[in-house]
């Protein structure tokens, strides 16, 4: 029989959510779209790159339908194609043909920008596993490209305990991202210059306010946030990280979180025994 089953993103509103017969950050919806083999039509309420993803990896007979194929990630696109493969060719130029670098991009990427990856042993990573990624990288080569999103490639870097002055930001705008041959070589991280508009909006000052309001408060952040925020957090991780730290958080609790409203307020409903507010006051969702 014809089935269709609907995919709902934990940033939708709730008037989407409702209909979602599974809901969940981008990477864990591909996959259950995946799994269910009996899904005729797979209608993914969320962005282009989490539909595409979802169509890789489902069957030939499965059609991934994306309600508004408008609804795009900021963060995205800021790694256009063409911009890529003269950052990769560049690159190659600089620290030889048989150079060691390892790309690496977000899920939170075109399918192109994973094919470029792919196609020269890179790799792609999600929020919650992007540790393991580099090390996985750095056993395999002595530097990363890391795509497209510099704030998490940072944070990761820095939970390595690689330097700062190790890492470098590529500006596609830019000859050689910005740099010298010299910087390039001495480089262990290369961070394209992308950012999430939603995380970077997060400020120290806005973490310092909450702790001052509710002395006894946790922060928790996600690490598409600026390193600042990240470091002045008391706790940093994916989506789905955040949700299980709030789930399972004892009655009572305070909690600011840094991530986007829509799953802020439905945790907040959804958790009524604790406080739960949105770092930032003003969010347009």
């Amino acid at each position: 029989g014809n089935t269709t089953i609907v995919l709902g993103h934990h940033y939708q509103r709730n008037e989407i959510i409702k209909f979602a017969d599974f809901r969940g950050e981008s990477f864990k919806l591909s996959q259950l779209a995946a799994e269910n083999r009996d899904a005729e039509n797979i209608i993914f309420c969320g962005v282009h790159f989490m539909a595409e993803t979802a169509d890789i990896l489902s069957g030939e007979n499965q059609r991934v339908i994306l309600p508004n194929l408008t609804a795009g990630c900021s963060m995205a696109d800021m790694a256009q194609h063409d911009d890529v493969m003269d950052c990769w060719e560049d690159l190659q130029n600089i620290l030889g043909n048989n150079a060691d670098i390892i790309p690496i991009t977000y899920m939170n990427s075109t399918a192109s920008i994973k094919a470029i990856c792919g196609r020269n042993n890179g790799i792609v990573c999600t929020s919650s596993n992007a540790t393991k990624v580099f090390k996985w990288a750095l056993d395999r080569g002595s530097r990363i490209l890391f795509l497209p999103d510099q704030h998490l490639g940072r944070n990761t870097g820095l939970k390595m305990n690689m330097a700062l002055e190790d890492m470098l930001v590529w500006n596609p705008f830019k000859p050689l991202g910005g740099h010298t041959e010299q910087d390039l070589r001495k480089s262990k991280l290369i961070l394209w210059q992308g950012h999430c508009s939603e995380h970077t909006r997060f400020t120290v000052n806005q973490i310092e306010t909450a702790r001052l309001t509710h002395p006894e408060v946790r922060v928790v952040v996600h690490p598409e946030c600026t390193m600042d925020v990240v470091q002045a957090a008391d706790d940093n991780g994916s989506t789905e990280y955040i949700i299980d730290v709030i789930n399972n958080s004892p009655t009572g609790s305070t909690w600011a979180i840094g991530t986007e409203i829509n799953l802020v307020n439905r945790l907040a409903n959804e958790n009524p025994d604790k406080t739960i507010f949105c770092l930032d006051p003003v969010v347009c969702p």
